[in-house]
């Protein structure tokens, strides 16, 4: 269908009165668009805020009537609010605090992938990305400020070109934009054709230019963030190491899921048939992404709404709420699966083998070294009285017997063999800093100490890569391979069958001690994120798999 000069005009006016007169319900997520002003004088305009593209990319539904709409799944999610989240800020004020000769350097690094606009703008002019300079996030903030607080917007991922990509001059925010096309020539970049009058259109309301590139549902776009390495500091501020934070895109590349499923695939899920990605005379296509980008952050969500006032929060109540709740299920659909297999009671003695399988395509938990998965075993007689536990979350988020929850310079090690309740299989991160202690501090980490995470099927540990190894005893472990782990618990009871085995794999966000750590630091940021924990600890963990056997 062509558009017709009429029509387009009409269509013009359409998108402007949808960019620019927005109802404060139809677009929550706007503010004002950071436009050219004195902030950015000598520098290319490279980005505008998500607000010049929502008002055309809402109203969108599937064939089978879900909400699809791009910008309505973009403002509730990680990424729009990636600037606003709390953990991250009390994280980096601690980081500042703990190591203070080198503040304006951390702040660059972390604002890196969190304010990426604004960081990467201050990056251009030689200068270094501020975090607090930019914050409370209050609509007070200057057009360079709106850029910092609008996060992973629209104009970052969709200007990313695919130079570097895949080699780790691309990660750490290593992404290339083009810096010379002036404001009103630029390019963004998407995944479909379009007409010349659509194309037109999009120009009108956002002064960018659509071109189809497909680089843009790649892993290695999202890799340029989602591989981040972090330079280690000692107390004096001397750089000491090189710490591998998050690398879930090299841990994708080691397993079976490279070259067959992207990060998009399972983050950004395609629309069965055909869906149109604009409201604004939109065109059908096969193949639509969902920008949801659903993840393992099921926790952050609740927090967001909960706070919403203090953290400036614009995504609206049941936004939130449908983010947070598509997380949940989808960790518990489609994340892992448990068994227990070779249940025996022999005499006083019960045997069981858990077998806990990883169906993600990287590391299970990955990413952000505050994410931990464990086990939890229960042996119930007859009567339904608990005669053995392993495991148990306590109201506080703590796992009870966790030793890393009881005491900050200590953790649980990998078990093959669980005979005591104080015992717990917990897979996790365990960084180490420069002297080998056990540390929460990203900037002080120079090592692990321990990492069990569920690797992905495919993964060979003999081959693997120092920065996506395991380490400490699930190095050695032969029944801790590329796609699952077998744990076997051999329990002394005193009671005959039959008796109810029940095993559980449960998942935090962020772990006890990663949150209650930040308690150590005096300041409103971090004073402030351990008040949230503390108030919503109870709703800090999700059940990932189960399963029960009854043996007589």
């Amino acid at each position: 269908m062509k558009i017709k000069h009429a029509r387009y005009l009409s269509a013009v006016v359409l998108a402007l009165a949808a960019v620019w007169a927005i109802p404060a319900a139809a677009d929550a997520g706007a503010g004002a668009a950071a436009a050219p002003d004195e902030d950015l004088t000598g520098q290319p305009e490279l980005f505008v805020t998500a607000d010049r593209c929502i008002g055309c990319h809402n109203g969108v539904s599937s064939p089978t009537g879900e909400d699809i709409s791009i910008g309505a799944h973009w403002r509730s999610s990680m990424m729009a609010n990636s600037s606003r989240d709390p953990y991250w800020q009390a994280a980096v004020r601690r980081e500042t605090i703990m190591h203070p000769t080198a503040s304006s350097a951390i702040q660059h690094e972390c604002s890196a992938c969190h304010m990426p606009m604004m960081r990467y703008h201050a990056k251009l002019a030689g200068g270094h990305g501020g975090v607090f300079a930019n914050l409370p996030v209050n609509g007070q903030q200057s057009p360079r400020g709106m850029l910092a607080v609008d996060g992973v917007s629209c104009t970052l991922c969709h200007q990313v070109t695919p130079e570097g990509f895949g080699g780790k001059e691309s990660f750490t925010a290593g992404f290339c934009i083009d810096n010379d096309r002036p404001f009103g020539e630029r390019v963004i970049n998407g995944p479909f054709e379009a007409e010349p009058g659509r194309r037109q259109l999009m120009h009108s309301a956002s002064f960018y230019h659509h071109e189809k590139a497909g680089h843009v549902q790649e892993s290695e776009l999202c890799a340029t963030c989602h591989t981040l390495y972090t330079h280690a500091l000692d107390e004096k501020g001397n750089v000491v190491g090189e710490l591998p934070e998050q690398v879930p895109y090299l841990e994708w590349k080691h397993s079976a899921y490279a070259g067959e499923q992207s990060c998009q695939s399972c983050h950004m899920p395609e629309v069965p048939g055909k869906a149109m990605v604009s409201g604004v005379l939109g065109q059908e296509h096969e193949n639509v992404s969902k920008h949801s980008f659903r993840g393992g952050n099921f926790f952050m969500p609740q927090i967001f709404n909960t706070y919403r006032a203090d953290l400036g929060v614009k995504a609206l109540p049941g936004e939130l709420a449908a983010t947070s709740a598509a997380a949940t299920e989808n960790l518990a659909t489609a994340s892992a699966k448990l068994g227990l297999e070779n249940v025996e009671l022999d005499g006083g003695s019960l045997r069981a083998e858990v077998r806990v399988a990883n169906l993600a395509g990287h590391k299970l938990p990955s990413a952000y070294p505050s994410r931990r998965a464990w086990l939890h075993l229960t042996v119930r007689d007859g009567n339904g009285d608990l005669l053995f536990e392993s495991g148990a979350l306590n109201a506080d988020g703590s796992i009870k017997g966790n030793d890393n929850d009881t005491d900050a310079a200590a953790y649980e090690p990998h078990y093959e063999l669980i005979s005591d309740a104080g015992q717990v299989q917990v897979y996790e991160p365990i960084l180490g800093d420069h002297r080998g202690a056990v540390t929460t501090s990203l900037i002080s980490g120079v090592s692990y100490l321990k990492d069990n995470r569920l690797l992905p099927t495919g993964f060979n540990k003999a081959t693997a890569h120092d920065d996506i190894a395991a380490y400490g005893g699930a190095s050695d472990d032969g029944d801790f391979i590329g796609g699952f782990d077998r744990v076997v618990y051999e329990v002394a009871l005193d009671t005959a069958g039959p008796l109810t085995v029940s095993a559980e794999l449960w998942y935090q966000p962020i772990g006890y001690r990663w949150a209650h750590n930040l308690a150590d630091t005096d300041s409103a940021e971090t004073d402030r994120f351990v008040g949230y924990y503390e108030a919503q600890a109870a709703n800090s963990a999700a059940l990932l798999a189960r399963d029960t056997v009854v043996v007589k």
